[in-house]
């Protein structure tokens, strides 16, 4: 099973000669199920914004991926004003504790009373005086590695790389920007359903080489001639140029891109997460595959310049989200096709999906 799943799945390490993906990569159901262990529960994934539990007692039960790795689990802010995320598996019978956001002095589980403290440590539990070597480590709730970038949090079930590698890139751009002022717009969030496998979403946005043919209103504002992409060990950064009078972030002298108009920064994390960020704030864009042609992508708008919102590379992007799911749902079912295989990479675009073909497949072929 183990060879049949990684042969043929490797990526030269030479774009010029290498060739993308296998087809049955985007359409095997054994390859997605694969993935869930071998990709999605080793890697780090966008979990919320501090706001969600911003006082001490606050809790919020979400479940990891689901349709994927279906892991629930849950956010809270314990006594010592820590955000923590715990699994929200009671460790007696296996029940969820906690079933709505709210506050709470400790966690209880309804099933048979089972008390847990809200940074995840056992408490009490009625009816077991009779029991040996108990409590021990075991009845504890398990806590999970949890991560942050300004108001933003990622959690991993079993992370092979630390969550800094990851931010690394957001990290050194973004330093300066008011992210105090942040607020999170839940009336303009969405979610979209796209009849494709969650790779070919991700292929897609690792590249502008589709923008002039399929985003006319996005080529409007952007120079594709500048258009830039730069590659970190767990993401990949793309850079869109301004065209002259189209807005553009002020960038201060000691900026990295002082000098560029850039209109927008995407930032992708390995595998499933994306911070679209504009002058008028940040599109988090989170990707759930839900089956092996089906994905959930969220759109969670943050605000800190709403004056600016419906200008530039940042305005319109319910236009270029339709755009992009009806070229990826038209390459899913190009895919299943007996006559394609594998393609190429052009050397000059495509740089972003080569990189990211590699790292799905160095996690595929590692156990």
């Amino acid at each position: 099973m183990h060879d049949r799943i990684v042969s043929d799945i490797d990526i030269d390490q030479d774009i010029r000669v290498a060739r993308t993906l296998p087809a049955r990569v985007y359409a095997d159901p054994e390859i997605f199920k694969a993935q869930r262990e071998r990709i999605f529960a080793r890697t780090w994934h966008y979990a919320g914004h501090d706001d969600l539990v911003k006082v001490v007692g606050q809790v919020y039960p979400f479940t990891l991926l689901p349709g994927a790795l279906e892991e629930p689990l849950l956010l809270t802010r314990d006594a010592t004003d820590r955000i923590r995320c715990l699994s929200n598996v009671c460790t007696h019978r296996g029940t969820l504790v906690v079933e709505g956001a709210g506050h709470l002095q400790q966690l209880r589980c309804r099933y048979h009373g089972r008390r847990f403290t809200l940074d995840g440590r056992f408490h009490s539990m009625p009816e077991f005086e009779g029991t040996k070597d108990f409590p021990s480590p075991a009845d504890d709730l398990p806590n999970v590695p949890i991560g942050s970038w300004e108001r933003f949090l990622l959690v991993s079930l079993a992370p092979v790389m630390p969550v800094a590698d990851v931010l690394a890139p957001l990290v050194a751009r973004l330093s300066g920007l008011p992210f105090s002022t942040l607020a999170f717009d839940p009336l303009s969030a969405r979610d979209y359903f796209v009849n494709a496998n969650w790779a070919l979403y991700i292929d897609n946005y690792l590249e502008g080489f589709h923008i002039p043919y399929v985003h006319s209103s996005l080529a409007e504002t952007l120079d594709y001639g500048e258009y830039g992409v730069e590659l970190a060990r767990y993401g990949v950064v793309q850079l869109g140029i301004a065209k002259e009078g189209e807005p553009a972030f002020e960038l201060p002298p000691d900026h990295p891109d002082d000098g560029r108009r850039v209109a927008a920064y995407y930032f992708w994390l390995f595998p499933l997460t994306m911070f679209n960020v504009y002058p008028w704030g940040i599109s988090v864009n989170v990707v759930t595959p839900l089956a092996v042609d089906r994905t959930r992508v969220s759109f969670l708008p943050f605000v800190w310049d709403e004056s600016k919102r419906q200008q530039g590379a940042g305005a319109g992007l319910d236009r270029v989200e339709r755009e992009d799911e009806a070229v990826v749902e038209a390459v899913q079912r190009g895919v299943r096709s007996r006559l394609y295989d594998r393609g190429r990479y052009s050397p000059t675009r495509e740089t972003g999906v080569h990189h990211f073909h590699r790292l799905l497949a160095e996690f595929m072929s590692t156990d």
